[in-house]
């Protein structure tokens, strides 16, 4: 049998240019590409984690209120916002009844009025106060025992005139009509510092069912308390109102031409239905 020739071992690897490392323990380079992997992956990791952190949060952004601010929170509207004129301020103001005007427990009466159009003098405007109890309309209306005739305001050609023994409101007409239409203003029957007007006869206008007429003075108290009324000061320029002294918060005002106690109103026309001026006798 022929001999056969031994060949050698193939060249190792190392001998192609590469050499192991004989330094390490056999395996570890696995290992070492592996940790290697780790540090690389739990780098990005970090890095990723501190960017995240530095970008601030983006949250939605309010609505805008009804002003076009934002300050109150997404889609309310501000109700303290400015309105389209620029002013959120209520109309300052009241009833026009002030501490010292009629008392609040008189009840309001709304009863039709004369469709006639009234002459009130173009140059006077009423203001919105009521009276005040601490004005008699001036220094002139205020006579001890004098004659006078009560002109209307708003109906300058008429006056009080009494007729089939109630007072109205009429135009002047012959003398006996200008006698009924002229009063002695004394001193108040139940308050000195009022009024008491009275006839050419010897009565004296008093309120009766609130209804202003002439009668016998009886010497009761009553009497006297319903034939007194005090001046207040008007929003007419030398007028004055005069309110009953037992029905404080009533005055006289005309309706349908007839003189009557009525609760204070605060409107133009009650101002100007109960709003009075003594002028010179018309007898």
């Amino acid at each position: 049998m022929p001999e056969t020739t031994p060949q050698p071992p193939p060249h190792p690897a190392w001998e192609n240019g590469w050499a192991p490392d004989t330094s390490r323990a056999p395996g570890t380079r696995r290992l070492w590409l592996a940790g290697t992997l780790a540090i690389a992956t739990v780098v990005a990791c970090v890095t990723a984690i501190a960017v995240s952190h530095g970008t601030p949060d983006q949250t939605a952004s309010p609505g805008p209120t009804a002003s076009g601010n934002t300050e109150n929170g997404p889609g309310l509207l501000s109700f303290a916002s400015p309105s389209a004129s620029g002013s959120t301020t209520p109309p300052k103001g009241t009833s026009g009844m002030s501490a010292t005007s009629p008392t609040a427990s008189a009840t309001a009466t709304t009863a039709a009025h004369p469709s006639t159009p009234k002459a009130a003098p173009s140059s006077e405007k009423p203001s919105k106060a009521a009276p005040s109890k601490g004005s008699s309309g001036g220094s002139a209306q205020q006579p001890s025992t004098t004659q006078k005739s009560v002109r209307s305001v708003n109906y300058p050609d008429r006056y009080w005139h009494v007729s089939d023994g109630l007072v109205k409101l009429d135009a002047p007409r012959g003398s006996e009509s200008r006698e009924d239409s002229t009063f002695t203003v004394v001193k108040g029957l139940a308050n000195s510092s009022c009024y008491s007007f009275r006839t050419s006869d010897g009565k004296y206008l008093r309120h009766r069912d609130f209804l202003l007429r002439a009668d016998s003075n009886d010497g009761s108290y009553l009497f006297q308390q319903d034939a007194t009324f005090c001046a207040r000061a008007s929003s007419y320029s030398g007028a004055v109102m005069l309110e009953s002294v037992n029905y404080p918060g009533r005055y006289l005002r005309h309706q349908s031409f007839q003189l009557k106690l009525d609760p204070y109103q605060n409107s133009d026309l009650y101002r100007a239905d109960s709003a009075f001026r003594f002028v010179d006798p018309l007898a």
